[in-house]
């Protein structure tokens, strides 16, 4: 039976414990010019700065909205920059800044994991739930890095699909005071925020018509029909999209300031 965000109740089944590998743990140091102003204003400098700049600008100091974790969670992922291994998809680079929503301060040391579905809209650990068969390793598209003295995380990974009933997403989750373990993990700490990162509804339509997306037959869900986002643009997590090339395949940057309650 298939499960979905729609009901974060649901017991996924049970899956046989994947061993881990040493990874190269990132700080977001290469980040540390960035300051939460500096990346505000980088938000108006786009294509569709009219649009989108408000937006990401008012999310600075808010509190960006408590979302369901859904379903497909998994504990103890890798700490790394590059979650996308070998997944088809068009890149994605997100630069997530995390502020204390009453402050603007930056968090440093706070861990940023994201976990999302790759283009045929399954998750690493409970593939065959969207109807397709693919290998398995319980890891890709799964990770988080800490944020530097700045409050930035930088994250590589590739665009999302979709599985049915839920529009293209990507889980989120802030801690804080997390132990990096031997084996490349994190353990410990306290969670701050979890949540979820939307997309454009224009930008997946042109990415949805791409061939590595259009193999996934299952029917989508836009934006304004989820379920789950409710329209408050940047507090809700909508990213500030940024193309990285001339067509869309070159794939996109995505932006957007998380404020966290702390204590």
């Amino acid at each position: 039976m298939l499960m979905t965000d729609n009901n974060p109740n649901a017991t996924p089944s049970a899956r046989t414990p994947i061993g881990r590998r040493t990874v190269l743990l990132a700080t977001g140091a290469t980040a540390a010019t960035l300051a939460v102003g500096a990346a505000a204003a980088a938000d108006t400098s786009t294509p569709d700065a009219t649009t989108t700049a408000p937006v990401a600008a008012a999310a600075v100091c808010t509190l960006t909205k408590e979302m369901t974790e859904g379903p497909y969670y998994l504990d103890g992922q890798y700490v790394r920059s590059d979650i996308s291994e070998d997944k088809t998809g068009i890149p994605l680079n997100l630069t997530l800044t995390v502020v204390d929503d009453d402050t603007c301060v930056p968090l440093n040391k706070a861990l940023v994991e994201i976990w999302h579905c790759d283009a045929l809209g399954e998750y690493s650990g409970f593939v065959g739930e969207n109807g397709h068969d693919e290998p398995d390793n319980g890891t890709f598209l799964r990770g988080g890095v800490l944020t530097g003295s700045n409050g930035v995380a930088k994250i590589t990974t590739v665009y999302p699909g979709w599985y049915r009933g839920r529009c293209v997403h990507i889980h989120i989750k802030v801690h804080t005071d997390v132990t990096l373990t031997p084996d490349g993990s994190f353990t410990g700490g306290e969670e701050l925020h979890t949540g979820q990162l939307f997309f454009s509804e224009t930008i997946t339509a042109k990415v949805a018509r791409l061939s590595q997306y259009a193999v996934n037959t299952v029917p989508r869900t836009t934006l304004a029909q989820d379920s789950i986002y409710d329209e408050g643009g940047a507090a809700s997590g909508l990213l500030t999209l940024t193309p990285l090339g001339s067509t869309t395949s070159a794939g996109y940057a995505g932006t957007l300031t998380l404020g966290v309650e702390q204590g």
